[in-house]
């Protein structure tokens, strides 16, 4: 580590520099670094994720990372971290670190500081992404990483539901194939609020190691089902939350002027009751839900997924009457 903040020249030759773990994530170890200049935040690949199942991935990811957060840098700065090095060997980069100014999401919306305006800010800012890098060649053959989104999102979430719901997988698999197939714009893949910073001029985005060249509608449905989850785990807080979803997919349709709204919308929708459950059943489950909440989620879950021509409004309404306060 102290050879990258060298050759960086962000340390002196005499500063020692020592990293402090942060908390947060499964997938990578992330540590801070004061340092004379400044403060930092390294993060490192892991090649096994800390999670209870075995989830084995390329530490190769973190490239794809480092090209996200540069490009998103240039169609929408002030929302992702700057990337200042990268060091190859140890499959590890330097970005700058944010401040205690910066809030983290999931934090917020846990503790009940539901705020609509920050979903549609979320909702614009990967609308503009999306719209940005539509049909983009070159960014198509650069993040074409799909060995590393099969082993970081479609295996670990719609596959595994399907292993441990062996009748569903003639419903999960086909998500799995068209998802796997569809390739429009680029992906983050990891859009949680876990993975949203609320800052003074709005969301920040961070861990995009699952970046890829491919289909939009799995953002949005990433995001979207975390809503859900929260409306399931505060019930009385589900009218907030649900107005959050309404405001997320208002502003980003906003934006999605690349393919049919139509076409998009319907594939945000019929994925996202498989995300739901993936997120009980899969092998990242929440960790916030009781156990009757999340009998009551899958078993929601389970009956969306079995509906055809399902919409957006749709699943918000029903899960409007089942967690209503």
């Amino acid at each position: 580590m102290r050879r990258i903040f060298l050759s960086l020249g962000l340390a002196q030759p005499d500063e020692p520099v020592v990293a402090s773990a942060l908390a947060g994530g499964v997938s990578s170890g992330i540590y801070r670094v004061d340092l004379r200049s400044g403060s930092y935040c390294v993060k490192q690949a892991l090649p096994r994720l800390k999670v209870t199942k075995e989830w084995l991935v390329p530490v190769e990811r973190v490239f794809g990372e480092i090209g996200y957060l540069r490009t998103a840098l240039r169609i929408v700065p002030g929302h992702v971290p700057r990337v200042l090095g990268e060091d190859e060997a140890s499959k590890s980069f330097v970005m700058e670190f944010l401040g205690p100014q910066f809030r983290n999401w999931k934090s917020e919306l846990l503790a009940g500081r539901i705020d609509p305006a920050v979903a549609r800010q979320v909702g614009e800012l990967l609308g503009r992404i999306h719209a940005a890098t539509a049909h983009d060649a070159q960014l198509a053959k650069q993040f074409a990483n799909d060995e590393h989104f099969m082993a970081l999102r479609l295996d670990p979430y719609l596959v595994e539901a399907a292993r441990v719901h062996p009748a569903l997988a003639g419903r999960l698999l086909p998500l799995v194939e068209r998802t796997a197939n569809t390739r429009r714009v680029l992906v983050h893949g990891d859009v949680s609020p876990k993975n949203i910073l609320a800052g003074p001029r709005g969301p920040v985005l961070l861990d995009a190691e699952c970046a890829w060249f491919g289909d939009p509608a799995f953002d949005v449905a990433f995001c979207l089902n975390h809503f859900l989850l929260k409306a399931a785990h505060l019930p009385a807080l589900a009218q907030p939350l649900l107005a959050c979803f309404d405001a997320m997919q208002g502003a980003y349709f906003a934006q999605a002027r690349w393919e049919a709204q139509e076409a998009l919308a319907g594939r945000v929708a019929s994925l996202l009751p498989g995300l739901t459950l993936a997120r009980v059943d899969g092998k990242s489950p929440v960790e916030y839900l009781s156990e009757p909440a999340r009998q009551a989620v899958r078993g929601l879950a389970i009956q969306l997924l079995k509906q055809e021509g399902l919409s957006l409004e749709a699943i918000a309404a029903c899960w409007a009457r089942e967690f209503k306060s």
